[in-house]
């Protein structure tokens, strides 16, 4: 058995040890590129996600799967790295480091920002998913959902039996959303006074996308990440019992649909 073969079967046996090396070697790469390439303008974690897509499509094409990556047995333990509670463990763990005092200056405008942030986000998903002919209100609601966040529009799908093609792209609304987030807001940041904790969270409840605020505010100071992710946070939480119930049955009232 020659040394190929060897070093396959051990980092097949050991799929959760080659995800953490497959995904620092990409994320080296990435930062190495928002450093030199954007001058740090375009965060590192930003062009990492644009990788993993890049490479989730090409491995979806290699092994016509639905996993991308995680199909090819050598990098299987992407599928566990990848998984609900890594991913769920990473989202709060953001929010580490937030300072009570801060957050409580944030007051009324932070509560608000919450409402208004995941009421705008679904109505804009919603407009879009009826212009683009889906006109049940099911498939309206998972897709609006979605533009709140890609984790809210799989929950809420699920909540509402749609298939699985409408969750898809209730995930990729949320994709798109957390990268145009991830992207502009630095640019955007000096003309819209996002310098301060309370800005951090006020900008958490607008955008709400946990992973595109969070590499935004580490793009423009890594001292507002913690405020923006606990609100930001919250949002994603407050979406999943939002979305399902209360926009799912405003938006087939107003479709003239039944519950």
């Amino acid at each position: 058995m020659d040394i190929l073969e060897i070093g396959k079967r051990v980092f097949i046996a050991n799929g959760l040890i080659m995800a953490f090396l497959f995904v620092g070697v990409i994320i080296w790469i990435s930062y190495y590129l928002s450093r030199h390439l954007t001058k740090g303008r375009i965060h590192g974690s930003a062009v990492a996600i644009l990788c993993g897509l890049v490479l989730a499509y090409i491995g979806g094409l290699m092994t016509g799967g639905e996993r991308g990556f995680a199909d090819i047995p050598l990098f299987a333990g992407i599928g566990v790295m990848g998984g609900g509670m890594l991913r769920d463990y990473a989202i709060v763990s953001t929010a580490f480091g937030a300072r009570l005092s801060e957050m409580k200056k944030a007051g009324l405008a932070g509560a608000l920002s919450l409402i208004i942030g995941i009421g705008l986000s679904y109505f804009v998903g919603a407009v879009i998913a009826y212009a683009f002919g889906y006109h049940d209100a099911k498939d309206v609601a998972t897709i609006a959902a979605g533009a709140v966040t890609f984790i809210v529009g799989p929950v809420t799908g699920t909540a509402l039996g749609v298939g699985s093609d409408v969750i898809a792209l209730s995930i990729a609304a949320g994709v798109v959303k957390s990268i145009l987030v991830m992207v502009l807001t630095p640019w955007a940041a000096p003309y819209i006074g996002l310098n301060t904790p309370q800005a951090a969270m006020v900008f958490g409840g607008l955008m709400g996308t946990t992973s595109g605020t969070v590499a935004a505010l580490a793009a423009i100071d890594p001292r507002l990440v913690p405020y923006c992710a606990f609100v930001a946070n919250f949002y994603t939480g407050f979406g999943c019992l939002l979305a399902p119930t209360i926009l799912y049955f405003a938006t087939a009232f107003i479709m003239g649909q039944p519950f």
